[in-house]
């Protein structure tokens, strides 16, 4: 295996979701080649259906101060719907994920309250010194959705590159009617998820790791 292709399969194994942050701000530059480089993802017919607004600061300290609220609150609306159900093979990884993440953290099964008040953390988005929303041209769909997740995974990846971790989290399309408003997004965008990121801390949550399915689960080959 060359070097090269040692540091890339390296980069994508240490590619985890993160969820403690140290609250040392990222430096503008490191953002702007993580956003620049992601920027030769791949997308149907080159058009690039993506936008992403990245938040620091005062206006992160607001989100943070009253997405939280709000939510609690049940004042929440998605741009695109949420609707697949998991059954079989899919539902057991989902429990699977969640069984690592909450024994990492020492929260059981019944431990209803816990549970929910880490949910709620990502409405802080636990702790992290940046976030960025990734939003879909309102005229857009599944296709384009897929452009926006390639683009989302070169993104995660550069972070690691840098030297950061990332946590994506769907939970805060949950707010796009809150989120769209405070950024003054318009009409021609829609929130599809958010992608908190900083400096990992060393914790017991940022080493949880998920199980992946094996290779001849997913891959046929065809002679």
């Amino acid at each position: 295996m060359s070097e090269q292709a040692e540091a890339f399969l390296n980069i994508v194994a240490n590619r985890r979701s993160m969820r403690a942050f140290k609250p040392d701000p990222v430096p503008r530059a490191v953002i702007e080649a993580v956003m620049g480089g992601a920027q030769q993802a791949p997308s149907n017919c080159n058009t690039q259906p993506w936008f992403v607004h990245v938040v620091t600061g005062d206006m992160l300290e607001q989100l943070r101060a009253t997405l939280p609220t709000q939510f609690a609150a049940g004042e929440m609306a998605l741009d695109f719907p949420y609707d697949g159900q998991y059954d079989g093979v899919y539902k057991e990884r989902q429990y699977a994920s969640a069984t690592a993440l909450y024994d990492a953290l020492g929260i059981s099964r019944d431990e209803k309250a816990a549970r929910n008040n880490w949910f709620m953390r990502n409405f802080t988005f636990f702790d992290a010194p940046a976030v960025a929303f990734f939003t879909l041209p309102s005229q857009f769909g599944l296709r384009e959705a897929c452009d926006l997740g390639m683009y989302a995974q070169t993104v995660m990846l550069g972070l690691v590159a840098h030297g950061l971790g990332s946590c994506p989290q769907t939970s805060l399309g949950f707010m796009a009617n809150v989120i769209r408003p405070a950024l003054g997004l318009g009409d021609h965008e829609k929130l599809m998820f958010g992608l908190s990121f900083g400096y990992p801390t060393e914790t017991p949550v940022n080493q949880v790791q998920t199980e992946r399915a094996a290779l001849h689960d997913v891959v046929t080959f065809h002679e």
